[in-house]
């Protein structure tokens, strides 16, 4: 059973204002800001502004701004990348804008690694056959983007709410979105739970790694916007292409909770995946070796643990030097010594992890959902451009295209008169999970819904998900809090992508079926689209044909 609304108190306060942005990564803080010349926008952001996943980003962020580099060529490995079943449209727009808009973050303030001439230094990563990933800081790409847009919205008029965690959207009499609610935690003001009625809300709430035990997500990536937006009605697609990133350092068998990440540019530069022998495994199982597509890695190191009967594998990177070390990966040496591993004379040990969703809430090449008024930008949302597979470097990009799209779009929504009062909710709002559930949801996702599945694991993680919320199960009705909103927003994200992958009965791009070994483009070149029925998910197939649009 799926509650349809999260039990919680009535509203004790109410605020308005014409967009509210619900996240603050680089899709939410680029929407707001966008937004800002068109209308009141209120931000909100469930932890601090700067807590959210942008500011963990290493690699960098991908465009083609080398004079050797073409938006068609980057067209073409993201392609290659999504297995098939990227919406093409939306590829095309992010590679041809992409350009533009990261010389508009540079305009903003956001200072990106330069060559002695001055030139961008670029790099590669997995997938990429240019160099073509621009970077901050050496490997602190994400942390200087965020800088560069905080010191933006500190005079741009955009209000902001932290520490507050978003609960369920409202509607207008029509269904068309109309605001939400929200609790704000500790020193967040104003306090408790509340509503903003707004003309258009934009879901940017990042990831939802943590429904595996070990990922690179932070403890806020617990899916909310996804489990809002099947609450509120909207499709949400793609949901079992959960992308595992292949080196991420390995801190024990019983390691959980957010991991270091080893950035792919460590590999753009040269570094190389060896066994406990010593030996390359990469080369000859892709024409790109460590460089290929991150599933392809994840499953080659997978494999390689599996002959050898390892727990984890290596990255070589001592002939890199100490200097590159020093000055090209600086955070990520740093974070390696405090756990006692020394890249620069030892082989670092590592383990895919839980990293991007590529699904999430479907949307239109302007960020539009299937509810009205309600968008969706960044990780949360499933534009269309990753297909099964996200090609590295991506992420960043995409947020920061479709944010500027979302504002084009939303400026129609605010020419439009405003609705009519909202009609009293009939839905019934469901029972909360207990919040030592969590580790329970992990457990099942990590042990079955993980990087090799198959059809006995998943069956099994469909049924004990399903078991944890039966009416009758010991650890439901929770008292509402953040804990207990949060693991219900956990079991409605897991429950769906561990039904969408015991359906998906092939291998493509991060779902990988061992009973299922091979790419069936004939039977499942297409989507998995799911939706809340009443409490129950439904998930259907829809092939895929041509844009989407």
């Amino acid at each position: 059973m799926i509650p349809s609304v999260l039990a919680a108190p009535a509203p004790g306060w109410t605020t308005e204002t014409d967009v509210v942005v619900i996240g603050s990564g680089i899709a939410g803080l680029v929407t707001a800001l966008r937004c800002r010349p068109r209308g009141r926008v209120l931000l909100v952001t469930k932890a601090l502004l700067d807590a959210g996943s942008t500011r963990w980003a290493q690699g960098g962020i991908a465009a083609a701004l080398a004079p050797d580099d073409t938006p068609e060529e980057h067209l073409a490995d993201t392609l290659t990348a999504g297995v098939g079943i990227c919406a093409e449209d939306a590829v095309r727009a992010l590679v041809t804008e992409g350009p533009e808009a990261v010389r508009g973050l540079i305009d903003l303030g956001a200072a990106f690694d330069r060559s002695g001439s001055g030139d961008i230094e670029l790099t590669r990563e997995g997938g990429h056959h240019r160099r073509r990933i621009a970077h901050a800081g050496g490997d602190a790409t994400g942390a200087e983007i965020s800088r560069a847009l905080l010191a933006a919205l500190k005079d741009s008029g955009v209000e902001v709410i932290e520490h507050a965690l978003v609960l369920d959207l409202l509607k207008d009499a029509s269904g068309r979105a109309a605001g939400i609610t929200l609790h704000v935690m500790g020193e967040g003001q104003p306090g408790g739970v509340g509503a903003v009625r707004a003309r258009a809300v934009v879901l940017a709430t990042g990831g939802l790694g943590q429904v595996f035990s070990a990922t690179t997500n932070p403890e806020v990536s617990t899916g909310d916007g996804v489990a809002l937006a099947l609450r509120a009605g909207a499709a949400v697609t793609d949901l079992e292409f959960v992308q595992f990133h292949p080196t991420v350092l390995w801190l024990g068998a019983d390691a959980a909770g957010q991991q270091p990440l080893i950035s792919e540019a460590v590999r753009g530069e040269g570094a190389h995946l060896v066994d406990h022998a010593g030996e390359r495994f990469m080369t000859g199982r892709h024409e790109l070796a460590e460089l290929a597509p991150r599933d392809v890695v994840a499953k080659g190191i997978i494999n390689r643990m599996h002959e050898t009967g390892a727990s984890h594998m290596y990255l070589d990177g001592r002939h890199l030097g100490a200097a590159t070390w020093e000055h090209r990966f600086p955070t990520i040496l740093a974070a390696c010594r405090h756990h006692g591993i020394d890249p620069v004379t030892e082989p670092i040990p590592i383990v895919p992890a839980a990293h991007h969703a590529s699904g999430g809430v479907r949307t239109d090449l302007f960020g539009r959902t299937s509810v009205p008024g309600l968008y969706a930008c960044g990780e949360v949302a499933c534009t269309g451009v990753h297909g099964a597979n996200r090609l590295a470097s991506n992420s960043l990009l995409e947020g920061l295209v479709f944010a500027a799209r979302i504002a084009t779009a939303i400026e129609d929504d605010l020419a439009d008169p405003p609705g009519t009062d909202l009609p009293a909710d009939e839905r019934k709002a469901g029972g909360l999970l207990d919040p030592g559930l969590r580790g329970e949801i992990q457990r099942i996702m990590t042990s079955h819904v993980g990087v090799l599945r198959g059809a006995e694991g998943l069956a099994t993680a469909v049924r004990e998900l399903s078991e944890l919320s039966e009416p009758s199960a010991p650890r439901r009705e929770q008292a509402p809090g953040v804990a207990a909103w949060e693991v219900t927003n956990l079991h409605t994200v897991a429950s769906a992508i561990a039904a969408a992958a015991r359906l998906r009965e092939e291998t493509r791009g991060s779902h990988w079926r061992e009973d299922f070994p091979d790419r069936a483009d004939g039977t499942w070149r297409g989507h998995l689209v799911t939706r809340l029925d009443g409490n129950a998910l439904t998930t259907t197939y829809e092939r895929q044909e041509g844009s989407r649009a």
